[in-house]
């Protein structure tokens, strides 16, 4: 028998919540993704001036990163580097761009932050500091 842990949605409006009010002290708009461990949204917001392309792409990220538990910007490299196209993953919603960080949760992953708007390196920092908020924290569901 396997123990799991599963995000809960209090879990992921922290993220959202803390990734927001910094989004809002620098002045700037952004869409934050929190997803499963399977990559399925689990919570969302798309801040002030953010565009609106960037809503679909911080749910990709967030799916890239929860799905092959990784940062989304290695996938990308990786199919770079190995000329292995994104669309052979067989899902349209695998991208190759940074701001998707895995949540790891005791070794475990538990589920994934996508950030989208900003440049790409302000995308994956902000990604990472929401993965990061949730250490030690995470709801421990048996599942």
């Amino acid at each position: 028998m396997l123990q799991r842990y599963h995000l809960s949605h209090t879990d992921a409006m922290k993220i959202v919540d803390a990734l927001r009010r910094e989004l809002e002290q620098q002045g700037k708009g952004a869409a934050i993704a929190v997803a499963d461990s399977q990559g399925e949204l689990l919570a969302f917001l798309r801040t002030d001036g953010c565009k609106l392309p960037s809503i679909n792409i911080a749910i990709n990220k967030a799916y890239t990163a929860a799905r092959e538990q990784k940062p989304s910007r290695e996938v990308g490299d990786a199919a770079r580097t190995e000329n292995f196209p994104m669309t052979n993953f067989g899902d349209l919603r695998y991208t190759a761009w940074g701001g998707g960080v895995p949540i790891v949760y005791q070794g475990q992953v538990v589920g994934a932050v996508g950030v989208s708007g900003l440049p790409e390196a302000e995308d994956m920092v902000l990604a990472a500091k929401g993965a990061a908020l949730l250490a030690g924290r995470v709801s421990d569901v048996p599942g």
